[in-house]
């Protein structure tokens, strides 16, 4: 699994935590595979070069855009409460 640096460094463990949330899964390292299985790539655990940089934008997009919808919704929210 690809890491990023962050920013905030001491935000590693919520942003994975958001990942597994949106992706409907328990692990974030399992996040990726949930969304290749749902898009139909054939994701491995392992190498991966048979991919082609349209199916492995379109799962890293796919969870980013999710993960920045959820952000949105709650900054929305926490706005609302205020």
């Amino acid at each position: 699994m690809s890491r990023r640096k962050l920013l905030v460094p001491e935000a590693r463990e919520a942003m994975d935590q958001l990942k597994a949330r949106v992706s409907g899964v328990n692990d974030p390292k399992e996040a990726k595979f949930e969304a290749a299985r749902e898009q139909g790539i054939p994701l491995d655990k392992g190498y991966n070069g048979k991919l082609t940089s349209e199916q492995a934008g379109k799962i890293g997009g796919r969870m980013g855009g999710n993960m920045v919808k959820e952000l949105v919704r709650m900054a929305q929210e926490n706005l609302n409460k205020k």
